[in-house]
Order: structure tokens, then sequence, then C-alpha cells
């Protein structure tokens, strides 16, 4: 619900401009659909980083002309209270991105994971043989990370291991 209620409460501001009679850029109202199109095909399945990227940066754009607007039309109280319902919004988006990141399936208790983000110099390939390296399996994730998981040390191996993979790409 998060970047939906963000939306809801940037067209809600949208209106309150517009019944006050402040002009709304036409590339904002687009933004704004756009946004929304985003949510809803970030709501299905598939590769939701990209997705949530693109809507963060239309709710950002349209969030950025509208307080300008707002600053200049609304008195500080109404302002006051669009922030902080944007405010309220943007913690139902962190909130959903760590339960997002706390719940992994099928991972035995006994055993520890970490959370791994291939980049340019460490793709998912080299990452994949580090883990079997360090006897560590691995699980995919939609957003393409990667859950390492295995015994203490194996991570604590894995994890030196990579730390030099990463200082030798880096020279």
């Amino acid at each position: 619900m998060g970047h939906a209620a963000t939306w809801k409460v940037l067209e809600d501001m949208m209106i309150e401009l517009r019944k006050r009679g402040v002009t709304i850029q036409p590339n904002v109202l687009t933004d704004l659909r756009s946004a929304k199109l985003m949510i809803i095909i970030s709501e299905s399945e598939g590769n939701k980083v990209e997705v949530t990227q693109k809507v963060e940066e239309y709710l950002g754009t349209v969030e950025s002309y509208l307080v300008t607007e707002a600053q200049k039309n609304l008195s500080p109280e109404i302002l006051d209270e669009w922030l902080r319902r944007l405010e309220d919004a943007y913690a139902e988006v962190c909130e959903e991105k760590r339960k997002e990141d706390q719940f992994i399936t099928g991972i035995p208790r006994d055993q520890k994971w970490l959370r791994v983000e291939p980049v340019d110099n460490l793709p998912t390939e080299r990452i994949v043989q580090i883990a079997k390296e360090s006897n560590l399996s691995i699980s995919p994730q939609k957003d393409c990370r990667l859950v390492v998981y295995g015994q203490s040390e194996n991570i604590k191996e894995f994890l030196k291991k990579m730390t030099a993979q990463q200082q030798t790409k880096n020279k």
C-alpha cells in the first residue's frame, strides 16, 4: 500500500491546489499517471526493482513540484498538514520494504543467512562460485538478489572471500 498511499496523497494535494486556482504543468500530470501505472505493474510478479525505482522517480518529481507550489499558494499550517500526510505515506513504504527484507522462507533455523546483491564487478556467477567454495547454499530472489545461507563459519569465510574479491577488482 505504501507507494499507492503516497500517490493518493499527491493526487489529493494536486486537487487541492487546482481548487485554489493553481495551474499544474502537463508533465506533472503525466508523471502522476505514469507513477500510478508503475504502481499497478509493481504489484504483479516480475522484476520489481526497476519498476519500484521508476515509481519513486515519478513520485519524487511530482512531490517536488507540488510542494513548491504549495509553499507559494497555501498557508504554512495547511502545508505542514500535507507534509505530515506525505511523511506518513512514506513511512508505509519503508515499513513494506522492511517486511520484504525480514521474511525469508526455506532456510533451516540452525543456519545463518545474508542477502547479496550482484554488482558489475561481482556478478551473480562469481557470487555463486564463491558461495559453493564456502560450502553454502544459494536461493535466488525475485528482486535479483541472492540469499546465501549455511553454517556461521562458512558465512564468515564467504564474506572474507567476497571482500577480497571486491578489493582486487577495485585496484
